[in-house]
This record gives structure tokens, sequence and C-alpha cells, in this order.
């Protein structure tokens, strides 16, 4: 892990700053901030109007004069004081007091894996403009399988897959390390990208920002697979007119136009288990992939990865929250490390 066990057990809150929401998780207390990373502001005054849902519900809806941002990209902070301002709004002033009683305030994030050194002291920073006295970083990759309760300490491996709004990150872990690890520029906003351009291609119509996901879910359960239904009816605006118009999409082809972006993650996984020792990927045949995060929700991904890859694909129970849950799990000392010690002469 990229700190002890020990360290994570003296910190205080745990952080979780994705490009698409923000989780705050304080010792004893629980999960207590899960809202967009999302911040609306008054250019004119400089003053937040809006943070988390009901800033995200202003996205493409607000006059000249108020600009709506997020501070995170890519789970890498890129405006270090809004996303300060955006947490101390988000906590709120009774949990902030809470936490400046603590003597020494600790804190732990994750970070995406191979985060350079500037993006993982943008997070340091970010922390340390709220109080606290020293940060601890965690591989986003070793909190996610941590979270939804793989064996990670033991020696088998285990296969993780983090589904993020602007990347993606799979990794083969064993004894509590990443052995093999890949990470692909391709998140759930690329797939919301290729549905924009499919219907602005096909149909000349374009998406207002709040429709995208919608359209996701009118692909059913079956999501992915030939099963859901034939066709969805959607609004939007004409490219040519300006004016609202509804068509009826064949999803179908909103399918084929989704499997574009998703053919990277596969090359990603595919050269994980290439480079992954023989043992290691034997055990995977029977165990799979877990997918966490939020954009393992997409309706039948895993169907279409099962099929591509031939290994048992499964979601996580909570495939949203598992990665802050993984970094309280270990911040409550509930993970006990395999000894790994030098053998007695």
């Amino acid at each position: 892990m990229t700190v002890s066990l020990e360290q994570l057990r003296r910190c205080h809150v745990a952080v979780d700053l994705g490009a698409a929401r923000t989780r705050v998780y304080v010792k004893g207390a629980g999960l207590v901030v899960d809202q967009p990373s999302v911040v609306a502001v008054n250019t004119r005054t400089g003053g937040l109007i809006a943070v988390g849902e009901s800033a995200e519900k202003m996205t493409g809806k607000t006059p000249g004069f108020i600009r709506v941002q997020r501070p995170v990209s890519g789970g890498t902070v890129v405006d270090i004081e809004m996303a300060q301002r955006m947490l101390r709004h988000l906590l709120g002033d009774k949990m902030r007091r809470a936490l400046r009683r603590k003597a020494r305030l600790r804190a732990a994030a994750c970070t995406p894996h191979n985060a350079d050194p500037l993006a993982q002291r943008a997070t340091i920073e970010t922390l340390v403009g709220l109080g606290a006295r020293r940060v601890e970083l965690v591989d986003t990759l070793i909190a996610a399988a941590v979270g939804c309760g793989l064996p990670v300490e033991q020696p088998e491996a285990t296969m993780v897959m983090v589904c993020g709004a602007a990347t993606t990150q799979v990794a083969v872990l064993s004894l509590g390390s990443i052995v093999v690890a890949e990470r692909i520029p391709v998140g759930g906003e690329a797939v919301d990208h290729a549905i924009v351009q499919h219907l602005r291609h096909e149909h000349e119509l374009m998406l207002p920002s709040q429709a995208v996901r919608p359209l996701q879910l009118a692909l059913s359960g079956n999501g992915l697979t030939p099963h859901g239904p034939a066709s969805t009816e959607i609004h939007g605006r004409d490219v040519a007119t300006g004016l609202p118009r509804s068509v009826h999409v064949d999803t179908a082809a909103v399918r084929d136009a989704v499997h574009a972006p998703l053919t990277a993650v596969l090359d990603g996984i595919g050269k994980v288990l290439r480079d992954c020792p023989p043992d290691l990927v034997a055990d995977l045949a029977d165990r799979g992939i877990t997918m966490v995060g939020g954009s393992a929700l997409l309706p039948g991904l895993d169907q279409m990865l099962r099929q591509a890859i031939g290994i048992p694909v499964h979601i996580a129970e909570r495939p949203d929250v598992c990665v802050v849950q993984g970094l309280g799990a270990m911040m409550e000392g509930r993970i006990e490390p395999l000894l790994l010690g030098p053998l007695a002469a």
C-alpha cells in the first residue's frame, strides 16, 4: 500500500475527490458527504452561489454572470482554492468545528494510480487548507479493492476495475500491493460524449446536458446487450433550426456508438492480463473482475466485458462508494495485514 495501515489508523477523516462526486468519511461518524464535485460561482463578486447537487442542477441554465465549474478533473484537483471552498461548504460548520477540535488533524485521500507529483501535491494542499496537519495518500485501486471486500492482503489474485467519470483503472493485486495496473483515459464522460455525438450526426439533435444519463438508463436493465428496447423517444434541440424536437432513437445504433470508446477499456484489461504472472491469472479464472465506481452501473457493461474477455465480471454491492468505504475501513482499523516479517535464523 502507499502508506502503512498504522499511519492510516491515526487519521481522522478520509476524502475521495472524484471528478463526478466528492465523498468524505469521518472516523466514528461514517460517510458524511456524498455530493457532486460542482460549484456555482458569481463572477462579479467571486462568491459561491451553490455547491453539490444544487449547483449541478444549474449546469447549462445560468445567466452570464454565474459560472458552473468542477474543481476536480480526472481524479486530480485542478483548482485548489475552489476545491477547498467546496469542501468547506459540503462539510458544514458543525462538522468543521468538530474536526478543528482534533489536536493534530490527520487526513487520508486517494489518488489515481501513477498520479504525477503535481497531482499528489494538489490533493495534499487542498486538505492542508482545511486544517489537516498531515495527509496520507492511498492508491485508488487499493482503497477500492478493500472497500468492496476483496482479500487483498492474501497471497492470491484479486482484480479490480475502477470505472470513474474521466478514467478507468484496472489492476491485479496480491499481498496488499498492486502487481500489474493500467490507467485508461476513458470513463463515463467518454460514453456520454459518444451518445451526444451520435445523436448530433445521425439525427441532427443536440441533447441538454442533463439528458445523457436518462438516455443511458433508457437502454433498460440489459443496457449494452441486444435484449433492450428497440427504440426510445428523446427530446432535444434541432441543430439547424434551434427549435425543440423529439426523435425516436434506435437503441441498437446507440449501443454501437457506446461500444467505440469502450474498446480502449477492453485493450487495457487485456494488457493487464498479459503482463500478469500466470499463477495469478489462473486465480482470476474463478474469481474474475470486480467493478467499482459510478460508471460501473452503466446498464449491460458487465455483460459486455464478460462476453469479451471470457472470465466472470461482478459489480460491487455499492460500487459508487467503495473507494471511500475502503479508506474508512483502513482508517477504522478493520483491515489486518498479513505479516511478512523476516524468518528467525
